[in-house]
């Protein structure tokens, strides 16, 4: 039995090393950005880092259009716009948003760079892209007329709106593009106006797609837990699907691509950008490689016929910013599903809800992990006391441990017999230490996944040297106190009869103490807390039952 119990205990090391190996994988430096090869024409000239080809439609009514090189051209003229919350650059070419900065979040913590989601530059190419598909129609290679100057919220004013006009269209029809920027927003409402005073009637499809090369951003590097990097749709009927990059350049990715609902995003760790289709048109999602190490990601959807001497239009919302719960599933149904925690979402996910809950408690994360903490140890309180209780029970049972070892000697059967008698009397359950241990593996590694994959994580302080809840402890306290904690807690527990399984057990502490030095320092202060409660709990269990076999003695 003591063998099962090591074994436990080993599965539960085991654990912990997968989530240090992929906590140190993905802290590695990234791996050098792959070229991008140039797809350019005579027509538009070479190709840039961006390419990408214009879609082509299957929806009845719509006739396939071919391909354009789809370069976002560097040489393009740029215009800045402004917010409260970001700052990007459009392009005359296509009107594509083409750089976008979030002012909340920076680049690096107690640095001064915005961080950039959209950009059109090495090392990470990661561009708006929207046209018409029909004959004539403007795409994102055709330009567009920019307004004069930089562009900025006014004060008071509740959005601000881009106009452009193609300045490419079919003969007698005009077709201009508006970007609507939102205070207190991260959704940038993407439009088509076609003002059709031509003789014939016309019925163009919009697209609406993102360009991104495969690599994942903020220096993460593919790892056996990391997150989710890639395409991402949902519908009511297939619900949230991930599409990874290598299933599309293969063309094996399997998805709805036809539905009267949802939307198709683009998914990086902490960050998303998707578009967002209302209404019930019935729309096609898109997913394809349009490039070495570059892929294209989108939505297509119809106009409506436009009569001639009438004008028409379409309206698709953007949202591209980080990944808050709270505020993504008010957005559109299902996009908080994008926080990725893994295979253990069913215990991460109520765990941020009670994080997120003590938070506005509190106004820091650091309490909320400890108050959380506590809530969990109550909420097994039971089942740990039952198990402190039969530890400690085995505590006053070591001399007669160390009187049958040296009876039987090297009969182990003999002496597991009798051992087993022993507990059989004395009702004690020699797995029962191992409750505690088994218990917290899921918690444990839910919530490393809740710190790894919350954005509301990222950067939170908690208090003195403590800035960084996500990152690890900068000068090591936290790693060294959980260390010590793990040697209070081996004391008080009852020493292995076998001396391998004893030395195992006192190392222990100084392997999760090396293992521990890079975990997040929220998942730290997480587990010190939990050993410390562990060990006021124990020790007063202990006391008690030592206690009362003394005076029974």
């Amino acid at each position: 039995m003591d063998n099962r119990r090591l074994f436990l205990i080993l599965i539960f090391c085991f654990s912990l090393f997968m989530l240090w190996d992929g906590w140190m994988k993905f802290n590695a430096p990234p791996p050098p950005a792959t070229p991008v090869a140039s797809t350019g024409s005579a027509a538009t000239g070479s190709g840039s880092a961006a390419d990408a080809a214009a879609p082509t439609t299957t929806l009845a009514g719509a006739a396939a259009t071919p391909e354009v090189s789809a370069a976002v051209g560097s040489a393009a003229p740029t215009i800045r716009v402004e917010t409260d919350l970001i700052i990007a650059e459009v392009s005359a070419e296509g009107g594509s948003l083409v750089h976008l900065e979030l002012k909340q979040h920076k680049q690096t913590h107690g640095g001064a760079e915005n961080l950039v989601l959209l950009d059109r530059s090495q090392p990470h190419v990661y561009v708006a892209q929207s046209g018409l598909i029909g004959e004539g129609m403007p795409n994102h290679k055709t330009r567009f007329s920019l307004p004069d100057g930089d562009q900025r919220l006014a004060q008071g004013a509740d959005s601000l709106t881009i106009r452009m006009q193609a300045e490419q269209a079919p003969e007698g029809v005009d077709v201009f593009k508006r970007l609507t920027f939102k205070r207190g927003s991260y959704e940038v409402d993407t439009s088509f106006e076609i003002d059709n005073q031509s003789s014939e009637a016309t019925a163009p499809f919009a697209y609406f797609q993102f360009t991104r090369d495969g690599q994942p951003a903020e220096g993460a590097k593919a790892m056996g837990v990391s997150t989710f990097t890639g395409p991402a749709v949902y519908t009511e009927a297939e619900k949230y699907q991930k599409i990874s990059f290598e299933d599309i350049a293969d063309n094996s990715a399997q998805f709805n691509r036809k539905a009267q609902d949802g939307w198709i995003a683009m998914v990086q760790h902490y960050f998303v950008s998707a578009w967002l289709p209302t209404g019930a048109a019935e729309r096609e999602f898109i997913a394809r490689k349009v490039g070495a190490d570059l892929y294209a990601t989108g939505v297509i959807l119809p106009v409506g016929e436009i009569a001639a001497g009438q004008d028409g239009g379409i309206t698709v919302p953007m949202y591209s910013g980080p990944q808050e719960q709270d505020k993504l599933e008010n957005i559109a149904p299902g996009l908080d599903l994008v926080v990725d925690y893994g295979w253990l979402t069913v215990i991460a996910a109520p765990l941020f809800w009670l994080l997120e809950w003590f938070h506005k408690l509190t106004g820091n994360w650091g309490w909320a992990i400890i108050l959380v903490t506590v809530v969990i140890k109550a909420a097994f309180f039971p089942l740990s006391a039952a198990s402190y209780k039969s530890m400690a029970k085995m505590r006053t049972l070591g001399p007669r441990l160390q009187r049958m070892k040296e009876q039987y000697g090297d009969d182990k059967a003999k002496m597991q017999q009798e051992m087993m008698e022993m507990y059989r009397r004395e009702k004690i359950n020699p797995l029962g230490g191992c409750l505690p241990i088994l218990v917290q593996i899921p918690v444990f590694i839910a919530l490393y996944w809740v710190l790894l994959g919350s954005v509301e994580m990222r950067h939170a302080p908690w208090l003195g040297w403590i800035q960084d809840l996500s990152s690890k402890d900068p000068y090591f306290v936290l790693p060294i106190i959980m260390g010590v904690s793990m040697l209070v807690q081996t004391k008080l527990n009852p020493t292995p009869p076998d001396p391998m399984q004893a030395k195992i057990m006192m190392a222990m502490p100084i392997v999760f103490t090396f293992m521990f030095l890079w975990f997040p320092s929220g998942l730290v202060l997480y587990w010190v807390v939990n050993n410390l409660l562990s060990i006021a709990q124990q020790w007063q269990i202990t006391r008690m039952i030592e206690g009362g076999k003394a005076k029974q003695a």
